[in-house]
């Protein structure tokens, strides 16, 4: 390792969660796809209110300042508005009192298909496939992929 690679690992700055910043690019998506004619009828349709989209733009911005300058309060304030989105994403998933949560997988999970199915997966397409890229049939030369202009 050279001098200036030790020395630029340094001073870049570890933040704890840091995988959630997404791509610069996919916030200033979101925010034109919130503030769109389109998104704000979607949202009015949904939620019979238009959705405030600056925080999209705000991210944005702590996203630019976070790849140019390692500003680590614009990473932190973007990584807390992830967490808050999945939250809320999840908020549903968790308050489901419908069905009860398993612990462990059903006892015949793994247990043989019906032979009806056996005999249908052994001439399917996936099958033949599967056998072809384990060498253990010739590959074959499937007509219907072939287009012809006449």
């Amino acid at each position: 390792m050279t001098e200036s690679n030790e020395k630029n690992e340094k001073e870049e700055p570890k933040i704890e969660d840091e995988w959630l910043i997404r791509p610069c690019p996919v916030y200033e998506e979101e925010y034109k796809e919130c503030s769109s004619l389109r998104g704000r009828f979607h949202q009015y349709f949904i939620f019979g209110e238009t959705l405030d989209c600056i925080s999209w733009k705000r991210d944005y911005d702590n996203c630019c300042r976070w790849r140019e300058n390692k500003d680590v309060k614009s990473a932190k304030e973007i990584i807390e508005n992830e967490k808050r989105r999945r939250k809320d994403r999840l908020v549903p998933h968790f308050s489901n009192d419908v069905w009860p949560r398993r612990t462990s997988p059903p006892d015949n999970w793994n247990s043989p298909l019906p032979e009806h199915i056996q005999k249908e997966y052994e001439t399917s397409y996936l099958n033949i496939k599967s056998k072809e890229l384990k060498g253990e049939i010739p590959p074959q030369v499937d007509i219907s992929s072939y287009c012809t202009l006449m």
